[in-house]
């Protein structure tokens, strides 16, 4: 085991009275569960570091992080900076570390967007639905026929019998991509025709009778688009940090 250097000794913070030496900062933040975040910040700025700016990406960042950050005012600025603990220069690596990151992203997972928008996008396509849920078998069996062979509006009955919140709506939910309703329920949903009624299926502790209103596919514009790229930059971060906390964070060996 190596001897501590006496740099790890050396006081780094002032809380109080109490006093922090470099040796205990890691042992801390572990303790307090932020060691991974902490890890995910330098993972990432080493990952952005060979990006490179112009000034005029820069000046474009600065102004847009300020924006986004609500800093109009040259006070709302002093208190931004003081309530960080960041000098005026801090402003600007800030806004430039967003727009980088930005551009990594970008340079590193755009091209595989449209394969993993196909791999995705059964999730991603939408729908609107109606829905009346009973944990009476009789019941759902009851308002199904009512629904199917009588023509009364399902929306009524869903407001007078439906025991979930979709009663305030008059059954209608929607629309939500198929990855949010219960995955039984999704199924139905994803191989139903609009207007197709079925009868009642049983979803967890529930009976539900439901009607596809509307099937909404999901495109591939610049929000999706957007969205995709930041999934994959997030998996990958993922297991970056988990690594670095593999090999960092090992039990001590008595």
């Amino acid at each position: 085991m190596s001897t501590p250097s006496t740099q790890d000794f050396d006081p780094v913070l002032h809380i109080g009275n109490q006093v922090l030496t470099s040796a205990e900062v890691v042992p801390l933040l572990q303790g307090y569960g932020m060691l991974p975040a902490l890890i995910k910040e330098l993972v990432i700025d080493q990952a952005i570091a060979p990006v490179t700016l112009t000034p005029e990406q820069t000046a474009q960042a600065l102004e847009q992080f300020l924006q986004a950050n609500q800093v109009t005012t040259p006070e709302q600025q002093q208190a931004f900076l003081a309530q960080r603990g960041l000098a005026e220069a801090d402003l600007t690596r800030l806004a430039e570390r967003f727009l980088k990151l930005q551009q990594y992203k970008l340079d590193t997972w755009g091209h595989q967007v449209e394969s993993y928008f196909l791999q995705r996008k059964s999730r991603l396509d939408r729908v609107l639905y109606s829905l009346i849920r009973t944990q009476d078998a009789g019941l759902a069996q009851e308002l199904y026929f009512r629904v199917q062979d009588d023509g009364q509006p399902l929306a009524d009955l869903a407001r007078q019998y439906s025991e979930g919140q979709e009663a305030q709506t008059g059954g209608l939910i929607g629309p939500v991509e198929l990855s949010v309703p219960h995955p039984s329920l999704a199924r139905l949903l994803a191989i139903s025709q609009p207007g197709q009624l079925w009868p009642p299926t049983r979803v967890g502790e529930w009976f539900v009778v439901v009607r596809l209103e509307k099937f909404l596919p999901a495109r591939l514009d610049a929000p999706t688009r957007q969205r995709l790229i930041d999934e994959l930059f997030t998996t990958w971060l993922a297991e970056q940090v988990q690594r670095e906390m593999q090999t960092n964070c090992r039990p001590q060996t008595p």
